[in-house]
Parts: C-alpha cells; sequence; structure tokens
C-alpha cells in the first residue's frame, strides 16, 4: 500500500472512530511541502509547525562535583532556556541520601539548620 492511500485510510478510520491527531488528523507527518490528497495546505499543520512549548529534563549528579556539574547545567542548558523571550524558567535541586547506619544526631542538626537558612521549599529526616 502507497503511504498516502495508507495515510488515508487510516485519517478515514480515526474520524469514524472519533479520534484525531493534533496536526489536522493526519496520522503520520508529510514530508516539508507535502500535501495530503485533496488538500490546499491552507489550515493543514504538521507536527513540525507545532513549536514545542516546553521542557522538563532530570539528571543524577555526582554529589563530589556537584558545582561544576551544575554550572555546566546552568551553561548549557538553562541559559539557552532563560534566554527565550517569555520563558518562565524554574529549576529545582532534589537531594536523596541513604544512610545504611544511620545519621548521626549532629548531621541532623546541621543540616535541618542548614536547609532552613537556605529557604528549603521542603526537607526532612526518615527513620527507616
Amino acid at each position: 500500500m502507497k503511504p498516502k492511500a495508507a495515510r488515508r485510510q487510516l485519517e478515514a478510520e480515526r474520524q469514524a472512530a472519533g479520534t484525531t491527531t493534533p496536526w489536522g488528523g493526519v496520522s503520520e507527518p508529510l514530508a516539508p511541502g507535502e500535501v495530503a490528497e485533496g488538500e490546499t495546505g491552507a489550515g493543514v499543520m504538521s507536527p513540525a509547525s507545532v513549536p514545542h512549548r516546553r521542557f522538563h529534563g532530570s539528571v543524577n549528579l555526582d554529589p563530589v562535583r556537584v558545582g561544576a556539574a551544575a554550572g555546566r547545567i546552568a551553561q548549557e542548558v538553562i541559559a539557552h532556556l532563560a534566554a527565550l523571550p517569555g520563558a518562565q524558567v524554574r529549576v529545582t535541586l532534589e537531594i536523596e541520601a541513604t544512610v545504611p547506619n544511620g545519621i548521626p544526631d549532629r548531621v541532623v542538626c546541621t543540616v535541618t539548620e542548614n536547609c532552613r537558612t537556605l529557604r528549603f521549599t521542603s526537607h526532612g529526616f526518615e527513620r527507616e
């Protein structure tokens, strides 16, 4: 079956089922400049013409080299996103630590006070 014919058939099945895609109902993106048969090209949106609006990412950092890694991430990812007009960029640092032999009370006090001073939105210890 030819690609255009397959797309038409899938489109007809989707319309019959009441489901369409966000780019005008075509199940697969058309090649650049390609117009679905019977279309003039007006009002037909391909995925390439719909801009990306959000980014998300997470990365594990070496606890010994957090500063260097965070600096590189700031330069190579965050700066590009923050430079876009109207961009709202939020960066969250999440820390997770497991200590098999337990965390001494003096460390619990120090870390808790430092978290308060640094205005962490949430922090805490668990006894498991």
